[in-house]
């Protein structure tokens, strides 16, 4: 059948993820960094994620396309929790989609899903309850969503022995822009390329990656020219001869772009070097590190 969907430019597609949250139904992730349409199933064609394509890379088309299922799109997105739930409900009243507004709250009905301020979705999800401060529409960047961490209870830490802690920044400046990629700190240096936000989230980022690199610190859902980035990534694998980079990044989908960036350049570069992804959730634990390509050699 024929129905409105959405169509992405991957030329245009900078991998930022915001859309990503703003597409209740699930339709969209960001895979080797660009916005795809994973299923033509869960797209309703209603366009809420185009409003917040900040490069214009997101438009409606007519095409061929298997009919999108409610049912099928609560089964999905009903897992995610109360907040997810109450945005997709919102999402079809505020398009008029009430014949879909009434298939989705049946199915809420039927299921005993409980959507009360004091729920959270289904029984069985297994989902906590959202940190307080958060935003009840869940729309809008993940980055940008308002959480009060300090009401949450925190992992005793042992005493300080003695005098504050030292830090394990070993060069300025720290940031990207104003960095010169063939400084002496550069040469056949362990580099740490962190997204701005890491080092306030964790604790312990110092010990745990900072000490004995070269750090530079970027943002690449604000800051501008990133191009130049990529130079000056380039220019440290090549010239420089640094020997790893460990990107360290947030779990926020618009962070993302900082692995991009290290992509781009080592596709640029002429040399390969060992590159290591940590992803760093908002309250500071280490939800994955590993080594991409090529792995370091083991001595």
């Amino acid at each position: 059948m024929k129905r409105t969907i959405i169509n992405i430019d991957e030329e245009k597609c900078n991998g930022c993820g915001i859309c990503v949250p703003n597409c209740h139904e699930g339709a969209l992730q960001i895979i080797d960094g660009k916005a795809r349409l994973i299923s033509e199933l869960f797209c309703d064609g209603l366009g809420a994620c185009i409003g917040h394509c900040p490069e214009d890379a997101i438009t409606l088309e007519e095409r061929e396309a298997e009919p999108y299922d409610e049912i099928k799109v609560m089964e999905r997105i009903s897992k995610q929790g109360r907040n997810t739930i109450l945005a997709h409900l919102h999402h079809l009243k505020d398009h008029g989609e009430t014949e879909l507004l009434k298939q989705a709250v049946n199915y809420i009905k039927e299921n005993g899903i409980d959507v009360s301020p004091e729920g959270n979705g289904p029984k069985h999800s297994g989902h906590t309850a959202p940190a307080q401060g958060s935003s009840d529409c869940g729309g809008g960047c993940p980055g940008s969503a308002s959480i009060n961490l300090s009401s949450e209870p925190k992992e005793e830490q042992p005493a300080a022995t003695s005098g504050p802690v030292a830090s394990q920044l070993g060069q300025w400046p720290v940031q990207l822009h104003l960095l010169n990629p063939e400084a002496a700190y550069f040469k056949n240096a362990d580099v740490v390329l962190a997204a701005d936000c890491v080092a306030y989230a964790m604790g312990d980022f110092h010990n745990r990656y900072l000490k004995g690199k070269t750090l530079a610190i970027a943002c690449p859902k604000l800051d501008t020219n990133k191009e130049s980035y990529v130079e000056k990534l380039v220019t440290m694998i090549d010239s420089a001869q640094i020997d790893t980079i460990t990107v360290v990044m947030m779990e926020v989908p618009c962070c993302g772009g900082l692995a991009q960036l290290v992509h781009m350049a080592m596709q640029q570069a002429n040399r390969l070097v060992p590159v290591k992804k940590v992803t760093v959730s908002v309250r500071g634990e280490v939800l994955d590190e590993k080594w991409m390509m090529p792995a370091p050699q083991q001595s």
